[in-house]
């Protein structure tokens, strides 16, 4: 008879953070913050209270572990999806990448409406600002080496831009034209060539 391996601590604590994560990002984005009970939350992980309790300090600890990794994985689907390439071409392409990022059922929802609501703008900005504006911060950085664009303030370039690409994140999901909305961001980012 075969001896099965047991996890160790660390893996079965990993376990149980992610398990109480994906459940909670399912229940947050079909029932809201306010509308999920902590019982709902780990009836949905196959945990025990306990189990939530020692690894999240309560329930808005747990909205915010689920917010920082959907912003994580934006991030990369934006990194993935950015060409390689002229500066101004790979802005382009990130944008494109994060509104498909953003399209994944629940994002806008999650990151852009429950999160500064629930956790508070400055600590939803502080959040994206380690993920999606961070990936724009990048880019623009890059378009001023390669001379692309002109010398602008990067930080408030960021973040102004990063949120007219939440904007249209928010207007694609309420059934706004996407195309549209990306003509329009392609503008904005082709007017600061130099």
């Amino acid at each position: 008879m075969k001896a099965t391996k047991r996890r160790s601590n660390p893996e079965r604590s990993g376990a149980t953070q992610a398990a109480l994560i994906a459940a909670a990002r399912e229940a947050f984005v079909a029932r809201g913050y306010a509308e999920t009970s902590t019982p709902d939350l780990v009836e949905a992980a196959g945990v025990t209270r306990g189990a939530l309790y020692h690894h999240f300090a309560d329930k808005q600890a747990l909205f915010r572990a689920v917010v920082e990794a959907e912003s994580a994985a934006v991030a990369a689907e934006v990194e993935a999806g950015a060409a390689d390439g002229a500066a101004i071409e790979t802005l382009l392409s990130g944008g494109e990448a994060y509104l498909a990022a953003m399209a994944v059922p629940g994002r806008t929802r999650l990151l852009l409406i429950e999160a500064p609501a629930v956790l508070g703008r400055a600590e939803a900005d502080a959040i994206d600002a380690r993920h999606g504006v961070r990936t724009l911060r990048e880019g623009l950085r890059a378009a001023i080496e390669q001379k692309a664009i002109a010398p602008i303030p990067v930080e408030a370039a960021a973040k102004l831009l990063g949120a007219a690409f939440d904007r249209a994140a928010l207007e694609i999901a309420h059934g706004g034209d996407r195309e549209s909305c990306l003509a329009v961001l392609r503008a904005l980012i082709e007017g600061l060539r130099r």
